[in-house]
């Protein structure tokens, strides 16, 4: 995966280099070149390829947290009926 990343880079570098040694060119283009043509896509790729091990590192981080205290997580976790919130109203005769 990074490799691709540097092969880009490089190529990016090398685009923005010629922008701004040609006669037409200028370095105000060059900055554009790498912006648009390097940062910019390979941060949109770079995230959308690491979206699978940000999923299973938050996965696990739950998991961490609800074998710490699963009391703590969910207080129905006793596997038992919960109790009645409000007191049972009591007629009087």
């Amino acid at each position: 995966m990074y490799l691709v990343a540097i092969a880009w880079g490089y190529v990016v570098l090398m685009m923005a280099v010629a922008e701004a040694t040609s006669a037409n060119g200028s370095v105000l283009g060059a900055v554009f070149t790498v912006l648009l043509y390097g940062v910019l896509p390979l941060s949109i790729v770079l995230y959308l390829m690491n979206t699978p091990h940000r999923k299973r590192a938050r996965r696990e981080a739950e998991a961490r947290e609800a074998a710490a205290s699963p009391a703590a997580v969910d207080p129905d976790r006793g596997h038992h009926a919960a109790g009645a919130a409000i007191a049972a109203e009591r007629k009087e005769p």
